[in-house]
């Protein structure tokens, strides 16, 4: 069995139902996963936007798309950053210092949540995911 954990970006793609990206999703099926740590970046980007809306219009608007990321939430299933993620993440750092950056620091908990699971990476960040050695990278973004 392969997970295929689908990064922060990956899910901004399937909230806003790109076409390409939900077709893989469904077809993964109970092999696809989300981190907690994607969780909590999507849950934080929705909260500060509800937060800053200026009319009632927009904030009905922006907790209808809060409600669709909890309902995604409930259908796939949450990897969280246990035990076995935080030894892959203090093994990512002493081995390679330089993916202890703040810039790096949820991509890292992400990578190190996949390597604890086997699981591959899907995102459209290949940068900052390809410097973490042993990790399977696909964009399903991409035909």
């Amino acid at each position: 069995m392969n997970l295929w954990l689908l990064d922060t970006d990956i899910v901004s793609f399937c909230l806003a139902d790109q076409p390409l990206v939900n077709q893989r999703l469904a077809i993964a099926g109970n092999d696809a996963v989300i981190s907690i740590v994607t969780v909590h970046e999507v849950f934080n980007g929705w909260v500060a936007r509800i937060n800053s809306a200026k009319t009632i219009e927009e904030t009905v608007f922006l907790y209808g798309k809060l409600s669709k990321a909890l309902a995604l939430f409930r259908k796939v299933r949450v990897l969280d950053f246990d035990d076995k993620a935080s030894v892959q993440l203090k093994k990512l750092l002493t081995q390679y210092p330089n993916l202890d950056k703040s810039s790096l620091r949820k991509d890292m908990r992400i990578a190190a949540i996949a390597l604890a699971n086997n699981a591959n990476i899907i995102t459209r960040n290949y940068r900052d995911f390809s410097l973490v050695p042993g990790l399977v990278i696909l964009d399903w973004s991409q035909p």
